[in-house]
């Protein structure tokens, strides 16, 4: 039996639309920034922190907006799904003021319609959070 692993992930976005995802330190698939909730925190109050932490962008839980929550494969643990709550961040960040810090290793900003372009994509983005995404556009 797979085991269960709550996280709670971040949508951001630049001034031109692309999306923000990140690589963590010792992996290869790129997803959203977030992470497990620490007892007693709110899947919203986990994703600022991981923000914050993260990338170093600081906004309050009361500013994300819930866009879904759903359970896939995880990326980077064997035998583990993922029960992921996932937000939207209000507004555009400028990608200058974001930095990878904590475990990430890497940065990208992608444009929605070039998700096809990447192999490297953590399953959930691409079987749940991409497909979501891209019906609200349309």
């Amino acid at each position: 039996m797979k085991k269960i692993l709550r996280v709670s992930a971040v949508c951001i976005y630049d001034p031109a639309g692309r999306l923000l995802t990140v690589r963590k330190q010792g992996t290869n698939k790129f997803m959203h920034p977030g992470g497990k909730p620490e007892p007693g925190e709110s899947a919203a109050e986990a994703g600022v922190r991981e923000l914050s932490e993260e990338v170093g962008l600081k906004i309050t839980a009361v500013d994300l907006e819930l866009i879904g929550v759903w359970t896939g494969t995880a990326a980077n643990e064997s035998n583990t799904d993922i029960e992921a709550t996932v937000f939207t961040a209000p507004g555009t960040w400028d990608p200058a003021e974001i930095h990878p810090a904590a475990e990430i290793a890497e940065l990208r900003w992608m444009h929605l319609d070039a998700a096809a372009d990447f192999d490297d994509l953590a399953p959930l983005l691409t079987e749940y959070v991409l497909p979501h995404l891209t019906n609200l556009n349309n």
